[in-house]
């Protein structure tokens, strides 16, 4: 139990520093997302994308260690909620076809329901390490390993998710 829980400690802490890294090098592109999802104007978008940033590397760093996990996950936890929520409105009043940011690659076009379920997934994992004891405070090389396997299928999965369908008749 305590190698998966330094291994999803490990995954959430990469996943909130690859975020809040992708907010820092693209921040005109996640202003405007940003914007999209709340509704908001970009002035005032950008300091809430520079604050998502900052919490999102403050819970990353507090994750690594055990005194401050709990704080670290709840932080991760209401963000990806949050976030969860912004998509989920934002697909259901009908701008689900802007760009949400949610990638790192190429700017797409569509928040889609594995972006959702995605977000409401950490936000999931984050809530698994605030009930679990606070314990252990070393991270071994199979556990790093592990959680960097797990950061690379996200993010390979989130590229299968945006494939486009196919039908059976044109397989054919």
């Amino acid at each position: 139990m305590a190698t998966a829980l330094s291994v999803l400690t490990l995954f959430l802490a990469t996943m909130l520093g690859t975020s809040a890294a992708h907010k820092l090098s693209h921040p005109t592109r996640l202003t405007r997302a940003t914007a999209g999802l709340l509704r908001l104007n970009p002035a005032v978008a950008m300091p809430v994308t520079m604050a998502a940033a900052a919490i999102e590397a403050t819970a990353a760093l507090a994750l690594l260690f055990p005194a401050s996990r709990p704080t670290g996950a709840l932080l991760a936890a209401l963000l990806w909620s949050l976030y969860a929520a912004a998509l989920f409105a934002a697909r259901r009043r009908g701008d689900g076809t802007i760009d949400c940011g949610c990638d790192f690659g190429k700017p797409r076009r569509g928040i889609g329901l594995f972006v959702i379920g995605r977000a409401i997934a950490l936000a999931a994992g984050a809530l698994v390490l605030i009930i679990s004891p606070v314990g252990g405070g070393g991270f071994d090389i199979q556990s790093i390993l592990t959680a960097l396997a797990f950061v690379a299928l996200l993010f390979a999965a989130g590229e299968i998710a945006h494939l486009p369908a196919t039908s059976r008749s044109a397989a054919r």
